[in-house]
């Protein structure tokens, strides 16, 4: 079982994985949950739209980007909140 993906050399502990490939690309998508605490983290981390991503427990990895991304909550800013993270995430072929 997969419970953790690294995104720029960021843990993210994860809940859900899927692996798949479109179109001979490497396609994943992870669910996590971010408190209040992470939620300044992990968005800005999320920001910078290109990754490097290794998941350690299939020794895959690849550069990759956004291709979905959704939360169950749009206010983590208040104290205790906490939200849960749907991201796909794309191989990109850099030339």
């Amino acid at each position: 079982m997969i419970t953790e993906v690294l995104l720029n050399n960021k843990p993210l502990k994860i809940t859900k994985y899927e692996e798949e490939r479109v179109n001979g690309l490497n396609k994943i998508s992870v669910e996590f949950h971010v408190t209040s605490e992470e939620y300044h983290d992990i968005t800005t981390l999320l920001y910078e739209g290109k990754f490097d991503i290794k998941i350690p427990n299939k020794s895959l990895a690849f550069k990759g980007k956004i291709q979905e991304y959704s939360t169950s909550i749009t206010n983590l800013y208040e104290k205790g909140q906490v939200g849960l993270f749907k991201l796909s995430l794309i191989e990109i072929k850099e030339g």
